[in-house]
């Protein structure tokens, strides 16, 4: 009875000094922590931002970009909330307010003028991602957000050769449509003088 006893204590003691295993899991440094609050709400934003180019935006390849960010990332945004229930860590519900911000610019956007800045963002922010992403998957601590670095990280880099693509793909509209205002105030300009050039010898 008494060795009972003392076994039941030192176990006891045992549990109290030892943290347990999702206590072990949820406790992580400061870089894995920025690392999966700055994934989460950036997965989730890009999954909004898709689903509102597929309504908002006029040209066919920026709707299907759109598409392939709410399919890929909503998969990453999944496999990122099972890795936090693994580690029992808590995410963000929601995107940060940075993209709130660019989310509610957008909206006041439409046509040519959504395409543009919705491509010019995708581009910007899968760069940022990359390094964010790269960063992770070299120095990171969790070996299972190291892991979803490495992993996402081709995606990431699929996603930002596309959307420069496809940016550059809506580019030479633009630049056509003001060559040609450049032409005609050119070819109005140069008619002009030639006129007067004309009126003159004339006139001589």
């Amino acid at each position: 009875m008494r060795r009972t006893l003392m076994l039941a204590s030192a176990l006891a003691a045992l549990a109290v000094a030892t943290p347990s295993l999702a206590q072990q899991r949820g406790s992580l440094d400061k870089a894995d922590r920025t690392f999966v609050e700055k994934a989460a709400s950036g997965g989730l934003a890009e999954v909004e931002m898709g689903q509102m180019a597929q309504q908002k935006a006029q040209n066919d390849q920026v709707r299907q970009f759109g598409q392939r960010m709410v399919d890929d990332h909503s998969r990453a945004n999944q496999q990122l909330q099972q890795i936090a229930a693994n580690n029992n860590i808590t995410l963000p519900s929601g995107p940060d307010s940075k993209h709130r911000t660019k989310s509610q610019e957008m909206q006041k956007l439409s046509g040519a003028r959504f395409d543009r800045a919705y491509m010019q963002d995708m581009v910007q922010d899968h760069r940022q991602d990359i390094a964010l992403f790269e960063k992770e998957a070299k120095q990171g601590k969790n070996a299972d957000l190291k892991q979803f670095a490495e992993q996402t990280l081709p995606t990431l880099r699929e996603h930002y050769d596309l959307a420069k693509r496809t940016e550059a793909g809506l580019a030479p509209a633009q630049a056509s449509a003001t060559q040609g205002k450049g032409h005609g105030t050119m070819s109005s300009g140069s008619s002009g003088t030639m006129n007067r050039s004309t009126g003159s010898s004339q006139a001589q």
